[in-house]
């Protein structure tokens, strides 16, 4: 992502509007509100325009937004001209399903290579991309230039794998393990917990309704 002084929760939205400006985009919609964006992405329209507000202005008063020129200009910030490389570690069940997902037909981002302790599995191709020994990780990563890599594997190996993918020079770790990494200073972790998210959806039905949270 391109230097921004942002709200770290601004950021996360931005790939959320991308995508819904493309889907306008590609239903021939030429300008939008920040009325309609809020119906479509479920975000206030003041938080909609708080947002947009960080880049400068990006719309007219009385007309919206420029849905191309929007889009091209999030693409932009988002780097969706520049393909990443993302590395899989742990082809177990999760990281099945990740491949299955096949992130480069809805993002810049791809899995372009795996890896895993099963010997089974270790040298085949998998959903299109191949599998590695665990043996192979830092010479992959190092080869393949590979920035950042997925964490699905059992909690008690994870920070040895985290301190490995640091040394090898991955700088992003999206990590499924329930573990909290430590990890240096130049290596951002993104925590996925599907279990913490599951029960907190669960306690807002409990207690608060259907609202979103």
């Amino acid at each position: 992502m391109a230097e921004h002084d942002i709200p770290r929760a601004t950021a996360k939205r931005l790939p959320i509007y991308y995508r819904y400006l493309k889907l306008l985009l590609d239903a021939g919609t030429t300008r939008v509100s920040s009325n309609e964006l809020s119906d479509a992405v479920k975000f206030d329209a003041a938080t909609i325009r708080r947002d947009f507000s960080y880049f400068g202005a990006l719309g007219k008063r009385g007309y919206g937004y420029d849905v191309k020129a929007l889009m091209t200009f999030f693409g932009e910030i988002l780097n969706q001209d520049t393909l990443a490389s993302v590395a899989l570690v742990g082809v177990g069940n999760l990281g099945q399903a990740l491949l299955n997902f096949n992130f480069h037909q809805s993002s810049n981002a791809r899995i372009s290579a795996a890896f895993d302790i099963n010997e089974d599995i270790v040298n085949t191709i998998q959903a299109g991309v191949p599998v590695y020994s665990l043996d192979d990780l830092e010479k992959q990563i190092s080869d393949q230039r590979i920035d950042v890599a997925i964490l699905t594997v059992p909690a008690p190996v994870a920070q040895d794998l985290a301190n490995r993918l640091a040394k090898a020079g991955v700088h992003g770790i999206l990590n499924f393990t329930p573990l909290r990494l430590d990890v240096p200073s130049d290596v951002r972790v993104q925590n996925v917990d599907l279990t913490n998210e599951l029960q907190t959806l669960l306690y807002f039905i409990n207690n608060f309704g259907g609202a979103e949270a």
